[in-house]
């Protein structure tokens, strides 16, 4: 433009021209200006309108934003790290599930392998982009694919957006979003509401000079789901994680392409089905509408869409609809405050849902005579949570028993949890068998049944109640490289498990593994002695201490043959006594053991036949001669504390005596004072001991040492109210019997009380707040010094009898050893020839992984139940991972497993089991190779006077036990079981058992038999 003096300086009509040359092109700048802001608006509106724009670049981004599913890890795969709804579906934690199932040999299999463009597009943010579950759950699997469980949560929905009641989308909308189905503008984009999100970011920036103008909120329904699923909590925490949400919802508005009619939709079915509704005791988390009614005014939704949809209008109908109506409009209200409106002000949320009605009256949205009715209806609140739907426990057993597994294998605290989980577990279980042996054991309450099973007479039921009487069965077949669960059923209904949940008496049933740590010594010496020349087995055997190893060595002097298999099968034709008439020294007392028949009493059976008819005193005998064999070994050896030198051994022996019996006492006397004030442990204290005056003076002066003599004094006089002594008797007695006068044993026997347990009183007193643990550790020398009796030498029998109870116990541990490779379940044995009767207890599930090693030549084998598991399928996070078992372990030696197998068929042949003999037939129809064990468990605490003399007898339960195998892949366990004190009035035995696994033979017979046609070719193992 000419500056004023260029202007100037040139002729008028030039000047003039020039002017209104400049003004020109300034009007047609100003003109093009307003054009392109015209054209700019035109477009936001026609953008904010359609969308038009944003469904070109969401959609196409959204399209290159996938994910596949691979074998082996995944190189790339993104899992959430918070959410309310990846967290209650398990995908926040699969990491953690991967290193805790991998710890129990599973293997990721398959895994999701995301996109680099949803890999950016989460690492930028972004929340995954797929479409999600409205409703996940647990599910579980049998072997051929059947639904054995189910749980989905929320346990109902709006299975599509035409399921929804038309008045229900109505009313969201309009307190939500007016126009989110508008069919105008099928490219909208739901995610955002663009006048709403100006108004909220208006008030965020004016927030700065005044927080009251941050009170606007700029959410849609779709921004809603990604904050309620997706959000830390749940909530926004500020504007990154709106704009994180908005973006979220913007791309999965568009997965399926630029026309969001159907994403539109589904956004209002997943608000529907997923909005928070607070939560409640004895229901938990509330989600959803369907969750809402049932939950807080006890509707059920399947009648509340019923009666949505209902167009009567007689005043009933009305009525009830305006009720639920009410009840949905609440809940949709309250998703702005759900703990606040449905559990703190209930008043409030009935204002405000009133304030809608009329709103919505107005609005033409519900009609007029609908919204009268509803105004004049209170909201009615159940006054607690609906109880949830009744099941059986014993149709849901083995379902039971695999969500116990998965919750050890994951971790997971609590079956609330677990059913929320995205997870598919495929189990082992063969659901029809499974149905029908649950069918039948849940019809043995009844007389009729079990005496159509054959389960009355003779050792079984006779008159007594049958549906006390619960029953566990549980059968494995073999694999190449694990044994697979097939049953596992019992008639209680009741959680608890008898399979695996307890520790039983199961009786007989300890002779099996009695039996197999006498063969596992008897193969010891074997491996000791086979090679050892004649004169050097006549020098063993003068030196042979036990009659196992003089056994042993004999029989190598004398045979020709001298492998293992040979000496096996001797062992099993030794001969003992099944007399009843010795008493027998063992678990620290003299005890008396009888056969279950008399008759028995008067043989001397070999171990084999007393196997098969299951003698109670020949086995007594046997696990003597195993104890005493351990015993015989190296520091066990009982002369060795008697001879020259070994002072130091028989010393150890002593202390650890008074160690652990010491240990005993203070234990009991710690459950007895542990809590209590210090006058109430003198109180209990004194009230142990007979009412006279040294003894009461020896317990106060032993607990209160540093007490006054008056306070010694009150003490007298209130314990001995009518012989109240002098106050010269009185510090008499208090100076005689001062602490430091007498020894801690000496002033219990003064007192009549034990030792121990006036120290523990006096220790209480001065650490009141001190833990068991504690109390045995400062008592160390204490207990060393109240059995100092014990050392003298005059005591020397006593020595020796206490001795001899601790090598006992030594040789237990040594027993315990064995039974612990053979997959006993416990800790610790009862040190008593009683084990052998079955009074260390034992599992029914532990009884058939030994049937499982024995059948399997002496190798152990893992069972399996869940063979595979698949977390968030269909998902960007979707991980399969399958069971890769540990491998097998030798545990038996073959020869022993061997021996074991045809005396397991003795059982069935010719002993307590015969009731199965011929029941089992193969897939040529010719009997199958059967074999296991019986047990009785009459269990009962007995109480016995000094003199031996039955004053008292509690009965526990009794049990029925048959331990089996059926054919060379299949074995379990068969138990009947009566808890408490009922138990008293039945006088079954495992004959129960064995013929109820008879009975069951037509219900197994379709699994065993397609089996063993499967399998007969390849099975490597015969049972002979």
């Amino acid at each position: 433009m000419p500056t004023d003096a260029k202007l100037a300086s040139l002729p008028a009509d030039m000047v003039s021209r020039t002017w209104r040359r400049s003004r020109y092109n300034r009007l047609t700048l100003w003109l093009l200006s307003l054009v392109c802001l015209a054209l700019l608006s035109w477009g936001a509106i026609f953008e904010v309108r359609t969308s038009y724009l944003q469904s070109l670049i969401f959609s196409r981004a959204a399209r290159d934003m996938t994910f596949t599913v691979e074998s082996g890890p995944s190189p790339q795969i993104r899992f959430p790290q918070y959410g309310p709804y990846d967290e209650r579906v398990g995908y926040s934690e699969i990491p953690s599930f991967i290193d805790a199932l991998t710890a129990h040999h599973f293997a990721i299999e398959r895994q999701a392998k995301i996109s680099p463009q949803l890999d950016r597009f989460v690492a930028g943010g972004g929340y995954e982009i797929y479409h999600e579950k409205a409703r996940a759950g647990l599910n579980l699997l049998d072997s051929n694919g059947g639904i054995l469980y189910s749980a989905g949560y929320p346990e109902s929905i709006y299975s599509d957006f035409k399921s929804i009641p038309p008045l229900v989308v109505n009313t969201l909308l309009f307190i939500e979003e007016h126009h989110l189905l508008d069919a105008d503008h099928k490219q909208r984009n739901p995610a955002i509401d663009w006048e709403r999100f100006l108004v909220a970011s208006a008030g965020q920036v004016g927030g700065w000079f005044d927080p009251q103008l941050r009170r606007g909120g700029g959410s849609t329904l779709a921004t809603q789901i990604e904050k309620f699923r997706h959000s830390p909590g749940g909530a926004t925490k500020g504007f990154a994680d709106k704009l994180r949400q908005m973006t979220s919802a913007s791309e999965r508005a568009y997965l399926d392409g630029g026309d969001t009619t159907e994403a539109r939709q589904r956004i209002v079915a997943n608000y529907l089905n997923e909005t928070p509704l607070s939560s409640r005791p004895n229901f938990g988390e509330v989600t959803g509408i369907s969750d809402g009614l049932r939950a807080w005014y006890g509707t059920k939704f399947t009648e509340a869409n019923r009666v949505l949809v209902n167009e009567s209008t007689d005043h009933v109908s009305l009525a009830r609809k305006a009720e639920i109506y009410k009840q949905v409009l609440s809940l949709l209200i309250a998703e702005r405050r759900p703990s606040y409106y449905l559990a703190i002000d209930r008043g409030a949320l009935s204002v405000l849902t009133d304030r809608y009605l009329r709103a919505l009256v107005e609005a033409k949205i519900i009609d007029p005579q609908l919204g009268r009715i509803a105004l004049d209806t209170h909201l009615r609140f159940s006054k607690e949570a609906p109880a949830p739907p009744s099941t059986s426990f014993v149709g849901r057993k083995a379902a039971d028993a695999i969500r116990t597994r998965l919750l050890t294998l994951l971790h997971t605290t609590n079956f609330y949890n677990l059913d929320r989980l995205d997870l598919t577990a495929e189990t082992t279980l063969e659901g029809s068998v499974q149905t029908r042996i649950s069918d039948v054991l849940s019809r043995l309450g009844k007389p009729e049944q079990v005496k159509a099973l054959g389960l009355v007479g003779k050792n079984m039921l006779g008159t007594e109640d049958p549906s006390k009487v619960a029953y566990s069965f549980v059968l494995y077949e073999r694999g190449a490289d694990r044994n697979w669960m097939r049953i596992h059923a019992d008639s209680l209904d009741e959680p608890f498990d008898i399979n695996s949940g307890a520790k039983l008496i199961l009786g007989s049933t300890a002779k099996l593994r009695t039996l197999i740590t006498y063969l596992d010594v008897v193969a010891a010496l074997h491996d000791r002695f086979a090679l050892v020349s004649p004169r050097d087995l006549m020098i063993a055997e003068a030196k042979a201490n036990d009659p196992l190893t003089s056994w042993a060595i004999k029989y190598l002097a004398d045979t020709s043959d001298r492998s293992l298999r040979p000496m096996l099968e001797a062992a099993m034709q030794r001969q003992y006594s099944s007399s009843p008439a010795e008493a027998f020294f063992t678990g620290g007392g003299m005890h008396v053991f009888h056969n279950f028949e008399k008759s028995e009493g008067h043989d001397v059976p070999t171990v084999e036949d007393a196997f098969e008819r299951s003698i109670n005193l020949v086995f007594v005998r046997l696990l003597r001669d195993i104890s005493r064999y351990y015993i015989a070994q190296g520091d066990l050896d009982g002369t060795a504390v008697d001879s020259d030198g070994s002072e130091s051994v028989r010393l150890t022996y002593l202390r650890r005596f008074a160690d652990q019996e010491g240990r005993t006492y203070l234990n009991r006397f710690y459950d007895d004072y542990h809590g209590h004030t210090p006058d109430d442990r003198l109180a209990l204290l004194s009230s142990r001991t007979r009412p006279s005056l040294r003894q009461l003076a020896v317990v106060f002066r032993s607990v209160r040492p540093a007490a006054s003599a008056t306070e010694f004094g009150q003490f007298i006089k209130m314990r001995l109210p009518k012989h109240v002594p002098d106050d010269a008797e009185i510090k008499k007695l208090y100076a005689m019997y001062a602490i430091d006068r007498f020894s801690l044993a000496d002033r219990g026997y003064l007192a009549g009380i034990h030792p121990l347990e006036l120290w523990l009183v006096d220790y209480l007193d001065t650490h009141p707040d001190a833990t068991r643990a504690t109390v045995l550790n400062a008592s160390t020398n204490e207990r060393q010094q109240v059995y100092g009796w014990l050392f003298k030498t005059h005591s020397s029998h006593k020595q020796d009898v206490r001795i001899r109870i601790l090598q006992e116990e030594d040789a237990f541990g040594r027993i315990l050893e064995d039974w612990r490779r053979q997959g006993y379940p416990f800790a610790q044995l009862v040190p008593s020839y009683a084990t052998a009767l079955g009074s260390s207890g034992d599992r029914p599930s532990a009884l058939a992984h030994l049937m499982g090693i024995i059948l399997n030549d002496g190798v152990e084998l893992p069972s399996a139940d869940i063979e595979h598991l698949r977390f968030a399928s269909g998902t960007p996070y979707e991980t399969d991972l399958a069971l890769e078992p540990e491998a097998p372990k030798q545990v038996l030696r073959p020869e022993i497993a061997a021996i074991l197998r045809p005396a397991l068929m003795g059982v069935v042949g010719r002993g307590t089991g015969t009731r199965l003999r011929n029941v089992y037939l193969g897939a040529n129809g010719s009997p199958l190779a059967v074999g296991g064990k019986t047990g009785t468990g009459d269990n009962r605490f007995d109480t016995f006077s000094s003199g031996q003399r039955l004053i008292d007898s509690r009965v526990v339960d009794r049990t029925a036990t048959f331990v089996f195998f059926l054919g060379n892949r299949f074995f379990g366990t068969l138990t009947a079981y009566v808890p408490g004190s009922e138990a008293a009035h039945y006088h079954f035995t495992s004959a129960l058992a064995v013929q109820l696994l008879a009975a069951l033979a037509p219900e197994l017979k379709p699994l065993i038999s397609t089996s063993m046609r499967e399998s007969a070719a390849s099975d490597p193992i015969v049972v002979h």
